[in-house]
C-alpha cells in the first residue's frame, strides 16, 4: 500500500505564499547586510578636501601637536609664532616655513603620501628646541 501526500489547492496556495514571504525576507536581509559591508569602505576612502589648519608655535611646542588629514587633501597651514621666531618643516614633504613673533605665515601643499610624518621647528628657539616636534598623520 502506498501513501501519497497530495496537498489540496488551498494548502498549496498557503504554502506558496509563505515561501514567497520568506524569500523576500531573505532578500531584504541580504540587501541590508550588503549596505553595512560597503558603507565602511566609503568612510575609509574619503574624498580629498581643502583643510585649513591653524598651528600655534609657543615655548617649544605646537598646538595642536597632531594634524590629521586624508590622502589627497590640500592642506593649508597657518603658523603663528607667539613668543619668538619659530619654523616648521615636515619630514617627507617639501614643506618649510618661518613665522616671526606675533605674525602668521601660510603655506599649502597636497598630502599625497599616506603615513605618519614628524614636523619640527627649524629655527633654534631656545634650550628645548630639539624637542619641538609634532605629527602629521595622513590617512587612517
Amino acid at each position: 500500500m502506498t501513501h501519497t501526500h497530495a496537498m489540496d489547492p488551498q494548502t498549496s496556495r498557503s504554502y506558496l505564499t509563505k515561501m514567497r514571504k520568506q524569500t523576500w525576507v531573505w532578500i531584504v536581509l541580504l540587501g541590508i547586510g550588503l549596505v553595512f559591508l560597503v558603507a565602511p569602505l566609503q568612510l575609509v576612502s574619503a574624498s580629498p578636501v581643502d583643510r585649513l589648519i591653524h598651528l600655534e608655535a609657543d615655548r617649544f611646542s605646537y598646538q595642536p601637536s597632531v594634524l590629521r588629514v586624508n590622502p589627497g587633501d590640500r592642506v593649508t597651514i597657518q603658523l603663528t609664532a607667539t613668543d619668538v621666531v619659530h619654523g616648521l618643516a615636515v619630514d617627507g614633504y617639501d614643506v618649510k616655513m618661518t613665522s616671526d613673533p606675533g605674525q602668521t605665515t601660510e603655506l599649502s601643499f597636497v598630502a599625497d603620501k599616506p603615513g605618519v610624518f614628524r614636523f619640527r621647528c627649524t629655527v633654534t628657539c631656545g634650550s628645548m628646541h630639539p624637542f619641538m616636534i609634532g605629527k602629521l598623520q595622513v590617512g587612517a
